[in-house]
């Protein structure tokens, strides 16, 4: 794969490109697009030869491919991950997002507690309000760069009413990868509560060298009867729009609970991103992921070292994903203005820290699934954006 190939995503209808201006003010033209998490680069070409096949037979009519679109799902997770999936666990959803929201609607009512470790990924707290539950924030501190839970704070926090955690593994936007210690914590935790566990795991691929990511239903078979875990190929091989995604449940009684909420309103998938995910799920596309990961480390490494150079500006050290948490508290600016300066002067869209939750006021989120020159560029106007401080 050539990731270095500019690909011109403007009038295309893409949501990181042509909205940046009525959301962020900050033009296409001369603008960098930092914020939504897809990334810049084409799919793998053994995806691509199967959408073309798809199209070129013409008749988009009704299919079947469980067999061999859940068997893709097994031998990805099984040959990645050393996890091994029951092909009647696995649910489909438009999604991930659309996952924990039927997870939301199954097993919790309106007026529970939904516990999040924050600052975490946006969507989850819009969610969860949406759906008349409570977002129950447990803020994570921060020790030598990195996060970590603070599960004495937590057991303190809980009032009885929260009837689920949702669990971001690997984290975004901190970039963690959970250790083995960590996982069981968080099972313990549920435990001692009685609380339900989503694992959302959609960044599970994207793991940097010198670190490895271990599914929580491998690292705590002991909370089958309490789990629920949420992968999807989307931000792997960057056909998010797609919207397809699993929802894997081993425990049979929660999976009977789960299949027949999606009968009651017909939710399944769609057949272009089943193709894409049986497509991707094979030795074709682990190969495509073997030249990606160490292309996004080197981005990352690059974006790092011209950041913490900046004095007050400092990027927490990613393990996994390919999105930056910058926190701009060293140089004791307001946000409105260390967020003008990088959308108004450097003309970079990019996530505010805000709508992470509590702990990530003085953080932005930049996206760094994008070409190396793009990079670099961003880096430069960084520079310039904060050159008084030099």
């Amino acid at each position: 794969m050539d990731f270095d190939k500019i690909i011109d995503r403007r009038n295309t209808h893409s949501i990181k490109w042509d909205m940046m201006e009525p959301l962020y003010g900050v033009s296409p033209e001369d603008g960098l697009a930092m914020w939504v998490a897809d990334t810049d680069f084409a799919v793998p070409d053994v995806v691509s030869a199967r959408m073309r096949a798809m199209a070129d037979h013409g008749i988009y009519g009704y299919v079947n491919c469980e067999s061999e679109y859940k068997g893709a799902i097994q031998w990805w997770m099984e040959n990645r991950h050393g996890w091994r999936v029951d092909a009647d666990a696995i649910f489909t959803t438009t999604g991930l997002v659309n996952g924990v929201g039927m997870c939301l609607d199954t097993f919790t009512n309106e007026g529970d507690g939904i516990v999040l470790f924050t600052p975490v990924y946006h969507a989850f707290a819009k969610v969860i309000r949406l759906a008349g539950r409570e977002v129950v924030e447990c803020q994570m501190v921060q020790e030598d760069g990195a996060y970590k839970m603070d599960f004495a704070a937590y057991d303190a926090q809980m009032t009885g009413r929260e009837r689920m955690v949702i669990l971001c593994s690997p984290h975004n936007p901190g970039g963690r990868v959970w250790t083995q210690e960590e996982l069981q914590g968080v099972a313990d935790f549920c435990k001692r509560h009685d609380l339900m566990l989503i694992s959302d795991e959609i960044h599970h691929d994207l793991v940097f060298e010198g670190h490895t990511h271990i599914p929580m239903a491998v690292a705590a078979p002991d909370i089958a009867d309490r789990l629920i875990m949420l992968t999807a190929p989307s931000k792997t091989f960057n056909f998010a729009g797609l919207h397809t995604g699993q929802v894997i449940i081993q425990d049979e009684t929660l999976r009977e609970r789960f299949r027949r909420r999606m009968l009651a309103i017909y939710l399944q998938g769609n057949t272009a991103g089943e193709f894409a995910t049986m497509a991707a799920y094979s030795p074709d596309g682990a190969s495509y992921v073997a030249e990606l990961v160490p292309y996004l480390a080197a981005n990352k490494a690059l974006f790092d070292e011209a950041v913490n150079a900046i004095p007050g500006l400092s990027s927490m050290e990613l393990q996994s994903t390919y999105l930056a948490w910058v926190d701009f508290s060293g140089t004791g600016m307001e946000r409105e203005e260390f967020t003008r300066r990088v959308e108004q002067v450097a003309k970079i869209a990019v996530n505010h820290g805000t709508t992470f939750g509590t702990g990530g006021e003085s953080f932005l989120r930049f996206n760094l699934g994008t070409q190396r020159v793009r990079v670099e560029e961003a880096c430069e106007r960084l520079a310039k954006a904060f050159a008084d401080l030099q």
